[in-house]
């Protein structure tokens, strides 16, 4: 499914400890990213694949009681040692002895970190950089470290604009074969990643990351004018709108502005009376699902909202807002004829209607 366009590519090693926000969140599951190149583990079997050929100084001598590597008929440099198990050849006996681990599945090398094992020591010492911190790896370019090689070469395909992989879907080309594979998920709607907490799945492993946040409570993200936290980079880009006044979206027929496109989408269809969302009780329509569940609530006799000094509860927060002015004596919609102020809207417009003497003249 894949469409490589070069032959050579550089196979992706990812960057545990690289810039944690990935390039694409969507609005309320924050899925949008197709080259995160984030939160994957150091794959030392294929790179014990490419590189078993490396002598390991640590290593005892081989014994022919562990394995009887067969000589090959080849005679040259490469290929004298070859695993009876694949056939694969090495010129050392080290090497077909760390290669033979693949079939073991002997990890003898454990990081003391977090008791992870490796099969080869390499390999472990690639992984204790994600512990320590390490980035020995600088791109030229914007100075950017990355833990591993391999992912600094991934990096430097953003400088040179070099898309090795194709989408056969879009058409849209990918730096990296995990991009693709991400990228790949918009077309096919597989959510692979699930949560333990409430079961909710999503396409994306960071929008599983942001979406625990919820459940422990922890915003990272903070805004830099009012301190204010948030559970993802893409809510806190959101919310920065706010400190700007900007208002991106504004309605053609009316002119108003709207800071969210949610709130923009749902604004239109008081223009052109769409009601999408249906109740299954009644048949009623409304302009967005918050209504709907909203209005669900009256077919369940379910009020959540309680009032805090009579204990009065209601089905909508909006009818515990209007309810809570009865206490607080607060009467915000004023007459512009008379100047008499009421404490509900709907209050106001049976008054100027019928009532009110100086708004008839």
């Amino acid at each position: 499914m894949f469409a490589i366009v070069k032959t050579e590519c550089v196979e992706e090693e990812i960057d545990y400890t690289s810039d944690p926000e990935p390039s694409r969140i969507k609005d309320e599951d924050t899925e949008d990213t197709d080259e995160d190149t984030d939160s994957t583990d150091i794959k030392e079997e294929s790179e014990e694949q490419e590189e078993a050929e490396e002598k390991d100084p640590h290593q005892k001598p081989f014994t022919p009681e562990e394995m009887a590597p067969e000589r090959s008929k080849n005679t040259k440099a490469k290929g004298s040692f070859m695993c009876p198990q694949c056939g694969k050849s090495f010129t050392r006996r080290d090497s077909l002895k760390e290669h033979s681990r693949i079939h073991t599945g002997e990890k003898p090398y454990t990081c003391h970190y977090c008791g992870k094992c490796f099969t080869r020591n390499e390999s472990l010492k690639h992984h204790i950089r994600i512990h320590t911190g390490e980035k020995p790896f600088e791109c030229q370019q914007c100075g950017k470290s990355f833990t591993f090689k391999k992912s600094l070469k991934v990096h430097e395909r953003i400088h040179s604009r070099e898309k090795l992989f194709i989408c056969t879907q879009c058409g849209k080309g990918l730096t990296c074969k995990k991009g693709l594979e991400d990228h790949l998920r918009a077309h096919t709607g597989v959510k692979p990643f699930k949560c333990l907490h409430c079961g909710k799945m999503f396409k994306w492993a960071h929008s599983l990351t942001y979406h625990l946040h919820t459940h422990s409570g922890d915003k990272p993200f903070k805004c830099v004018h009012c301190g204010e936290g948030y559970i993802s980079p893409s809510i806190l880009r959101n919310h920065m709108k706010v400190h700007t006044d900007e208002k991106p979206y504004a309605c053609t027929i009316c002119g108003k502005k709207f800071l969210w496109l949610g709130n923009f989408k749902d604004h239109q269809k008081r223009h052109t009376g769409e009601r999408d969302q249906q109740c299954a009780e009644c048949g009623k329509g409304f302009t967005t699902s918050k209504r709907l569940k909203e209005h669900q609530k009256i077919h369940s006799g379910e009020k959540p909202y309680k009032c805090s000094q009579c204990d009065k509860c209601f089905t909508q927060s909006g009818s515990l807002k209007c309810h809570l002015r009865v206490h607080t004596g607060e009467r915000p919609f004023k007459c512009p004829s008379c100047g008499r102020n009421f404490s509900q809207l709907t209050n106001l417009i049976t008054h100027v209607k019928k009532y009110c003497k100086k708004a008839s003249k």
